[in-house]
C-alpha cells in the first residue's frame, strides 16, 4: 500500500510505500515462470544470431548464395557491425528505458530485431545485409538494458540472482541452436544454397513474434511507475499478481515487513547519473569496469580462435567445428544452471570471485597443456568446456552485479553502459588482439592468447574478492537507496520477510 503526502518542491508528491517488500516476500509461482518466459527467453535468440553467422560464413560467401559477400566481410566487417550496433543500441534504448519504462522499452526493442532480422533474410545485397545486421545489433543491445533492469525489478530478492544468470546463461542455449542449425544450413542436399541461410535468419523472426506475443501480458516495473508518479497503477499491478500467487498457493501470504519513502519525479538528469555511477559508487564502478572486461577478453581468447585452432592443429574439417562449439556451448549453459542458486545461498562475493578465479586458473592449465601438446581436438574441447562452465556463470554475475548495485533511476543505463564497454572490448579489442595470435599458426602464440585471457579473468577475480557487494536477497532498495528516497527514511525489506512463503526454491530440476 502507498499513501501521499503533500508535494515535494520540484519532485512531484512525497510517498510512503511497501510496494518493493510485497514484491520480495512473495514465493515462486507460476507468475514468475511466465515473467521468466516472456522476458527471459531473447538471450536464446542472441546466441543463435551469433553463432549462426559465424558458422554459415562460408556457405554465404560461395557463388549461388544469392548475395555477394565474401567470407572476411562476414565475419569481419558484418559481425563490427552487429557488436556496434549492440553498443549503441544498449546507450540509446538503456537512457530511455530509465526514463520511458520497462514495458515500452522491452517492446520496442524486440520489434527492431524482429523486423532487422526479417529483412537480413531478404538480402540481395551486400550493403543491405550490413545494413540489417546493425540494426539486429542495435534492437539486442536495448534489449539487455530493458530485460535485465525489468527482470531485477519483478523477481523476488530470494530468488533474483540465479533467474538472472541461468536467464542470461541461456544465451548459450541459442549457441547450442545456431550451431545445430547451422549444420542444416549448410547441407545442400537438403536445403539449396540461396535459401538455407536465409531460413535461418527468418526463424529468428518467428521465434521473436511469439516472445512478442507472450511478452504483451508482462507488467511495466511497479518500482519505475512508484517513482514517476504512477502509484496508483504500481498498486493495482502488485494487488493483482499479489492474488494470483495468492490463489495458486491456497494460503495467505507473509506479512511484508519495510517501507520507502520517496519523493516522486519524471526524469533524473544524465549528468546526475554520471555523479551517482562515477561519484558515489564509484568502487561500484570499478568492480563493474573489471568483470566485464576480464569476462569479455577470456571468452574472445577462447571464441575468437574456436574453428582455427581446431582446423589448424588437429587438423578437423572446416564443417565439423560447428559440432565442438555445440558441446562448449552446452557446459557454458550448465554453469549458470548449476551454479546459480549458490549465488544467492553463499553470496554474490564469494561466488563471483571463486568462479572469475577458477575460470582464470583452469585456463592458464589449458595453456600450458596446450604448450606440451598433450591435448588432443576433444580433450582440449573438454578442457575449454570446465573454463567455461565458470567462466559463464561468472560473465552472467557481471549483467547480475551493474543491474542490482546502482539506484533504481540508473539502473538500465548502469547496465547499457557496462554491456556496451564489455561488448567493444570484446567485439573490437580482443578480435585485434587475438586474430593475430590465433592466425599465425604457432603454438607459442595460441598459448599467449590463452594466457592474457586467463590474466585478466583472475584480476578480475581478485577485484571481486574486495569489492563486490553482499546482495544476495537483499532488496534492491537496501542494496543501493534510490536517488528519490528521502534521507534516512529508506526502510525497504534488506531481507525475504519470514512467514508462510511456499518452497524454499523452485526444485533444483526446474528451477528458472
Amino acid at each position: 500500500m502507498s499513501t501521499a503526502a503533500a508535494p515535494a518542491p520540484q519532485s512531484g508528491r512525497t510517498i510512503t510505500t511497501n510496494i518493493p517488500a510485497r514484491l520480495d516476500r512473495l514465493p515462486w509461482s507460476r507468475w514468475h515462470w511466465s515473467i521468466v518466459i516472456g522476458l527471459g527467453t531473447v538471450w536464446i535468440l542472441d546466441g543463435l544470431e551469433v553463432t549462426v553467422v559465424g558458422n554459415i560464413a562460408s556457405r554465404l560467401s560461395e557463388p549461388g548464395s544469392g548475395l555477394s559477400i565474401s567470407s572476411g566481410q562476414i565475419t569481419g566487417v558484418a559481425a563490427a557491425l552487429y557488436v556496434a550496433g549492440a553498443c549503441v543500441g544498449a546507450l540509446f534504448w538503456g537512457r530511455l528505458t530509465d526514463r520511458f519504462g520497462r514495458k515500452k522499452l522491452f517492446m520496442i526493442t524486440l520489434a527492431v530485431y524482429l523486423a532487422a532480422t526479417a529483412l537480413t533474410a531478404v538480402s540481395t545485397e551486400a550493403w543491405w545485409f550490413f545494413v540489417f545486421r546493425f540494426l539486429t545489433g542495435f534492437g539486442i543491445g536495448g534489449e539487455y538494458a530493458a530485460i535485465n533492469s525489468a527482470i531485477d525489478e519483478l523477481i523476488p530478492a530470494k530468488y533474483r540472482g540465479r533467474v538472472d544468470l541461468i536467464i542470461n546463461g541461456s544465451f548459450w542455449l541459442g549457441a547450442v541452436g545456431g550451431s545445430l542449425l547451422s549444420i542444416l544450413a549448410l547441407n545442400t542436399d537438403l536445403l539449396p544454397a540461396d535459401i538455407g541461410w536465409r531460413l535461418t535468419f527468418a526463424l529468428g523472426a518467428v521465434l521473436a513474434l511469439v516472445i512478442l506475443l507472450v511478452r504483451r501480458h508482462v507488467p511495466e516495473s511497479p518500482r519505475w511507475l512508484l517513482i514517476h508518479g504512477r502509484d496508483h497503477e504500481a498498486e493495482e499491478i502488485v494487488t493483482g499478481i499479489e492474488r494470483q500467487v495468492q490463489d495458486e498457493k491456497g494460503e495467505p501470504l507473509a506479512r511484508p515487513e519495510g517501507e520507502l519513502e520517496i519523493h516522486q519525479r519524471k526524469n533524473v538528469t544524465f549528468m546526475e547519473i554520471a555523479r551517482t555511477v562515477f561519484g558515489q559508487y564509484r568502487k561500484r564502478a570499478v568492480l563493474g569496469f573489471s568483470l566485464f572486461i576480464g569476462q569479455a577478453f577470456l571468452y574472445n581468447a577462447i571464441t575468437f580462435g574456436f574453428g582455427a585452432i581446431l582446423t589448424k592443429f588437429f587438423d578437423v574439417p572446416a564443417d565439423h567445428t560447428g559440432y565442438y562449439f555445440a558441446v562448449i556451448a552446452i557446459g557454458n549453459f550448465f554453469g549458470p544452471l548449476l551454479l546459480g542458486h549458490l549465488f544467492d545461498t553463499v553470496g554474490r562475493r564469494v561466488m563471483i570471485s571463486s568462479t572469475y578465479l577458477l575460470s582464470g586458473l583452469l585456463l592458464f592449465g589449458t595453456a600450458w597443456l596446450f604448450d606440451r601438446g598433450s591435448l588432443s581436438a576433444g580433450t582440449l574441447t573438454a578442457c575449454w568446456c570446465a573454463v567455461l562452465f565458470f567462466a559463464s556463470a561468472g560473465a552472467s554475475s557481471a549483467y547480475l552485479t551493474v543491474s542490482e548495485i546502482f539506484p533504481m533511476e540508473t539502473r538500465a543505463m548502469s547496465i547499457a553502459f557496462f554491456y556496451a564497454l564489455g561488448t567493444a572490448a570484446g567485439g573490437i579489442s580482443g578480435p585485434l588482439l587475438f586474430a593475430d595470435l590465433t592466425s599465425t599458426g604457432k603454438v607459442g602464440d595460441t598459448v599467449l592468447a590463452f594466457q592474457i585471457g586467463a590474466g585478466l579473468m583472475c584480476a578480475a577475480g581478485l577485484v571481486a574478492a574486495f569489492l563486490a557487494v553482499n546482495a544476495e536477497r537483499r532488496s534492491l532498495e537496501d542494496i543501493a537507496r534510490p536517488l528519490t528516497a528521502a534521507a534516512g527514511k529508506a526502510k525497504a525489506a534488506a531481507r525475504p520477510a519470514r512467514g508462510p512463503q511456499g518452497p524454499s526454491a523452485p526444485p533444483a530440476a526446474s528451477r528458472p
